[in-house]
């Protein structure tokens, strides 16, 4: 008798809603196709407000979360954001002010409850910086603030990475252990190991090429692995990534992703515990 191979359950999250019309156009449509099991918001994008009532209507199929962003330019145009070299160094040498930084996230909490019109399902962060030395501790004493009470509570992400050799992991394992452990001994939900980081480049079949080896990585125990993707129904000329958002959304629309799902054993799930039927 053949065995029957587990099936495994992955969080598949698009980053970056809001940060322009084709990211967040393509974000939608594939939550309308069921290819996505979660998205994260950037608050701060002068679009959030307009790019909302789209992603209002798909609440019941997909976990929506706040993107914590100090490292975008619209962190930097609020004269609090720096580039992602000097919010390392800043958390490398402990100079980040605890309670500028706890404001700063109550901020982005409250930009993101005034659109959604409720919690949001996880928390994350663009580049990684919600789990950096100085915004980590600030973003966890305003979460148990926040929503300590709360039953579901916002799921976190730990970019405790499954692969090893590029630069990108590096950045994503800073503070994922000690965030790991502030979940533990707070009994906060969070999703991990992260998958999904490459350097934007390739072709669409080098896109797929990369996504059947991270669904053949994804772990057999629970809890569900997370893999990040940034696509978009476009590429916009202004976006340095634009066009492998393009190439991302074309490989997560096809038909070949929904077949490599399969023939990986795995299912998209919800962060905060739903199953998500793939179309």
């Amino acid at each position: 008798m053949t065995a029957v191979r587990p099936i495994k359950s992955v969080v598949l999250c698009a980053d970056d809603y809001a940060v322009n019309a084709p990211t967040s156009q393509g974000i939608v449509a594939l939550c309308v196709l069921g290819r996505l099991s979660a998205t994260s918001v950037m608050v701060h994008s002068p679009r959030w407000p307009q790019d909302a009532p789209a992603l209002r209507d798909m609440r019941e199929r997909i976990d929506v979360g706040l993107h914590l962003d100090w490292t975008s330019a619209f962190a930097k145009d609020r004269g609090f954001g720096q580039g992602l070299g000097a919010v390392m160094g800043r958390s490398l040498l402990r100079s980040f002010d605890h309670h500028q930084v706890m404001d700063e996230v109550q901020r982005q909490l409250d930009a993101f409850e005034a659109q959604w019109q409720a919690p949001p399902s996880h928390v994350d962060g663009h580049q990684h910086v919600q789990q950096f030395a100085g915004v980590r501790e600030a973003l966890c004493e305003v979460l148990l603030r926040r929503y300590g009470s709360q039953r579901p509570r916002p799921w976190l992400r730990v970019s405790q990475v499954a692969q090893v050799g590029l630069k990108a992991h590096v950045i994503s394992a800073m503070g994922a252990q000690a965030l790991q452990g502030w979940a533990q001994q707070n009994d906060w939900p969070c999703v991990a190991p992260l998958l999904g980081a490459y350097g934007f480049e390739g072709s669409l079949n080098d896109y797929r090429q990369r996504m059947q080896a991270w669904l053949l990585d994804v772990p057999t125990q629970a809890p569900p692995a997370l893999i990040m993707c940034h696509p978009a129904a476009s590429a916009q000329a202004d976006d340095e990534i634009g066009s492998a958002r393009a190439i991302e959304f074309a490989y997560l629309a096809s038909h070949e992703f929904v077949q490599d799902l399969r023939d990986a054993g795995v299912r998209l799930v919800r962060g905060s515990g739903h199953t998500l039927p793939v179309e």
